[in-house]
């Protein structure tokens, strides 16, 4: 097949999203097929264009600056992004883009965050005809949105800690009760979330969140408990992963550092919890209305009940990332998950 990775974008997990689009153009071409890896962003910034010669030559804008596999501990400087790109547009979507991804078979969307994920992305692909991996816009939407995906958890009675979501820091100043939990309401990667344990942390806590641009955020009650991550293919869960860092709770530092956490899987857990844990990532996948693959993250409390955090449509593919782990403990390793995420997303073409 010839195959479009998209990776990089704007967002605070660019750097996150091109590490998973380098690993992933790599096992397919392994896998015998032609990969273009591109920045959405960016683009293609050469004068000359031949589509069909990029995918002779598997091509990769990350040859042409300073990337690795690994993710850094602080997020990229998106203005000097900006500042560095051929074309001064505003538009999202970069040089030539567009005319690559329609050439291909399908797009692989190495995106996390922002408009990649968010289903801005995903509409615009399925106005113009192109193929891509992944939930549909409205899923996208949906689950990006940690107030909307709280209302639809709650609609369809899947377990989650109670909150509300807030516009402004004088608004959410009527929140009293501590611990708790402040994140921004679009955010990514664990990005800008903190955990308050007093008004004074909280103060400090909603300016932070506040501080990535977001209109909104959530503050949610602090559930105590084991932290995991349930990945799934076509709509059914993998096995339950256990995450435990080695200090504070699971952030963005910790998410892409080496050893900065101790991911179980399978987890050890009891077949009940297993199966709770399982059965509320299916439920939540359900009602969302996400397609083809996703990640789900709960809490689960003293007495083994799973507390749903949020949905994650487009899961990382790092060194570091959950999902891969999870699926080679059902026996598939990268390379063939990556083809397994084509093929269950084609299926919606058919």
């Amino acid at each position: 097949m010839r195959i479009v990775v998209l990776a990089g974008g704007t967002s605070t997990e660019r750097d996150v999203s091109i590490s998973s689009g380098i690993l992933v153009a790599g096992a397919l071409r392994k896998k015998g097929h032609e990969v273009v890896l591109l920045d959405i962003y960016t683009g293609y910034e050469q004068d000359i264009l031949d589509v069909d010669e990029l995918f002779k030559i598997n091509y990769s804008f990350t040859d042409k600056i300073n990337v690795g596999e690994s993710v850094g501990d602080t997020i990229s400087d998106i203005e000097e992004v900006k500042e560095n790109r051929r074309n001064k547009s505003e538009r999202y979507i970069g040089e030539s883009v567009i005319d690559i991804c329609d050439f291909a078979d399908i797009t692989f969307l190495a995106l996390h965050g922002g408009a990649g994920e968010n289903g801005q992305v995903q509409a615009a692909f399925d106005l113009l005809g192109i193929k891509y991996t992944g939930s549909g816009y409205f899923g996208s939407a949906l689950a990006m949105n940690k107030g909307l995906t709280k209302s639809v958890l709650i609609q369809n009675k899947v377990l989650t800690p109670g909150g509300k979501i807030y516009k402004t820091a004088e608004e959410a100043m009527e929140w009293n009760s501590f611990p708790c939990v402040v994140k921004p309401c679009s955010g990514g990667s664990s990005v800008g979330i903190t955990i308050a344990r007093n008004a004074e942390e909280f103060a400090d806590s909603v300016k932070e969140a506040l501080s990535y641009g977001e209109d909104e955020i959530v503050v949610e009650e602090y559930i105590k408990g084991r932290e995991f991550s349930v990945g799934l293919l076509g709509g059914k869960a993998l096995p339950p992963i256990e995450i435990i860092p080695k200090e504070g709770f699971y952030d963005y530092r910790t998410k892409y550092q080496a050893g900065a956490a101790e991911d179980v899987c399978p987890a050890d857990i009891t077949p009940e919890e297993d199966k709770k844990l399982r059965k509320a990532a299916e439920d939540t996948f359900r009602a969302l209305r996400l397609e083809s693959y996703a990640r789900v993250d709960f809490i689960l409390d003293g007495e083994g009940n799973p507390y749903c955090l949020e949905a994650n449509t487009l899961p990382g593919m790092t060194p570091t990332s959950l999902l891969p782990q999870e699926a080679r403990a059902e026996g598939m390793e990268y390379a063939d998950l990556c083809e397994k995420i084509i093929e269950i997303s084609m299926e919606r073409y058919k």
